[in-house]
């Protein structure tokens, strides 16, 4: 989406939903320590935010809007909000990311360097080399042999829960974020199934967002997950092969079964989720009796917390256990998770200045 696809109303739309994040963000991380700036949208070319103490004013790309995502903005939010802290409430003059501005980054949470896209993995780090070997053994999976692809996805498995209890114990673990999916005003039941699979199985700590979508000028959520950024890149890659299998499959049963109508699809779909679910607990059955335990990572959660320090854990109450959901977790069940990891996002990194 272009710069110029946001009308005037849904720009003054979207800079209300700022000042809004802005006095949340300063009631949950800063106490109300800060005094309101003025905002503005910019257009300097390769920076995604500023603050100008001169003139108390957070300056936001206007590319924040249309070509990154509410997601970002946020973050970009709080790296400002972080220099106005050092400046106005410590009085602190130092270089634009000195160490007492590191130091309220990292008490909150807060992305502290200066780049505005996804952390990627360094291939030839140690753990740039054991996701290497998952991807190799996911391509694998693409086997037509079922038992030889079945082998290929559970030593996958294995793998990253064996080098993930490793990197756990030997601590120095570097937590990042991401959003997955697309913004909605509405979360399906199959996402949240999904959310709660990359939970439990894929050594990452999940929360549904609040986010503001600029295009429609209306509130929704998104998927957050929070890890190590091997475990980032793999949750990834999971999340939209789930979702896009999902989909295939229900095009199949409804081929199949001469379906016209999509009625049953979000049933269908989370009847998928399931089965994959339960495919996952069986193979995490065995891990255990191999000794292969995973009992979490406190440091993980430690971060969750300094990011979202209002949690809260909310149940829901599951759809209507159908035909269309039994169908659905039947070939959820005979899911096998293939194809490479891809890499991360490729291009120039644009920069958030605090001066």
């Amino acid at each position: 989406m272009s710069d110029g696809a946001l009308s005037a109303t849904l720009h003054r739309a979207t800079l209300r939903a700022v000042v809004a994040a802005y006095y949340d963000l300063n009631a949950t991380f800063f106490r109300r320590s800060l005094r309101s700036p003025a905002f503005a949208f910019s257009n300097v070319e390769g920076r995604l935010g500023r603050w100008v103490g001169e003139q108390r004013t957070i300056e936001l790309s206007s590319s924040l809007l249309t070509d990154h995502g509410w997601g970002v903005l946020v973050e970009v939010l709080k790296h400002e909000m972080a220099h106005q802290f050092v400046e106005e409430v410590l009085g602190v003059e130092q270089s634009a990311h000195g160490p007492a501005f590191r130091r309220v980054c990292e008490e909150r949470g807060f992305d502290a360097s200066a780049a505005g896209a996804p952390v990627t993995v360094d291939p030839a780090s140690a753990r740039g080399k054991v996701l290497e070997r998952v991807a190799k053994l996911l391509a694998l999976a693409q086997s037509s042999n079922q038992h030889e692809a079945e082998l290929a996805m559970s030593t996958a498995q294995r793998l990253m829960l064996k080098h993930n209890i490793e990197w756990t114990g030997a601590g120095g673990a570097r937590y990042v974020f991401r959003h997955l999916g697309v913004p909605s005003g509405r979360v399906p039941e199959a996402h949240r199934l999904l959310a709660a699979i990359l939970s439990e199985h894929f050594f990452v700590q999940v929360v549904w967002v609040p986010v503001w979508r600029a295009a429609e000028g209306k509130r929704g959520s998104v998927l957050e997950v929070c890890g190590t950024a091997e475990n980032l890149e793999l949750a990834s890659y999971v999340h939209e092969f789930l979702l896009s299998t999902a989909e295939r499959l229900w095009r199949e049963h409804k081929r199949t079964n001469r379906i016209r109508a999509n009625r049953d699809r979000q049933t269908f779909h989370a009847g998928v989720m399931t089965g994959f679910r339960d495919r996952l607990r069986q193979e995490t059955k065995k891990n255990r009796e191999q000794g292969l335990v995973w009992i979490g990572d406190p440091e993980l959660e430690r971060y969750l917390r300094s990011r979202h320090p209002r949690l809260r854990w909310t149940r829901y109450a599951g759809g209507g256990r159908s035909a269309a959901f039994g169908e659905g977790r039947l070939a959820g069940a005979q899911i096998v998770l293939h194809r490479g990891v891809g890499g991360g996002p490729s291009g120039p990194v644009k920069q958030l200045t605090g001066r």
